[in-house]
């Protein structure tokens, strides 16, 4: 297994819409097991192929208290949504961003698995959250472009302070 390199918003890739795997095979199953050490090593509770630059629709995630409940979504598509709620929300894209977003409280998810055979998953709260979160990515969108444009603008601005500071160290 092997850590990947996460992309940083704004890079333009983010924006890629990933395309469907055709075939669950062993390069798959790697690529799972490699985004699965990613993510925790990082640490986040999801992550999208998208976001180390691979433009497949596969998502992982574990929202696990113990963080040794991996789950990998292949070609996932939600067949449904209901309920509301507000989460804060952070993305091991923009780092150190958190913001409330309003998702679906509960959802339902058709998918392939790691296997390659074919699963529905019901989640609710945080994990459903999750799910729709990584799945954003898969379309190439980044949960600060749900915000407003202010502040869109000041988390931009932050990101390029962090940049300059980051290039620049205080002697």
């Amino acid at each position: 297994m092997a850590k990947l390199p996460i992309l940083l918003y704004p890079d333009p890739r983010l924006h890629t819409v990933a395309a469907p795997v055709v075939r669950v095979n062993d390069d798959i199953r790697n690529l799972i097991n490699d985004m699965g050490e990613t993510m925790y090593a990082a640490p986040g509770v999801g992550l999208a192929a998208t976001q180390v630059n691979v433009h497949l629709r596969i998502i992982v995630i574990d929202t696990s208290p113990t963080r040794d409940e991996l789950l990998a979504f292949v070609n996932p598509e939600l067949i449904a949504a209901s309920g509301e709620a507000d989460f804060d929300e952070g993305c091991l894209s923009v780092p150190g961003i958190y913001e409330k977003l309003r998702r679906a409280q509960n959802i339902r998810v058709r998918a392939l698995g790691i296997d390659g055979q074919p699963f529905e998953w019901a989640a609710e709260g945080l994990q459903a959250v999750c799910i729709q979160h990584e799945m954003d990515h898969l379309e190439g969108k980044v949960f600060v472009e749900k915000l407003s444009r202010l502040k869109q603008q000041r988390i931009l601005a932050k990101i390029k302070k962090r940049q300059r500071e980051d290039s620049h160290p205080a002697k």
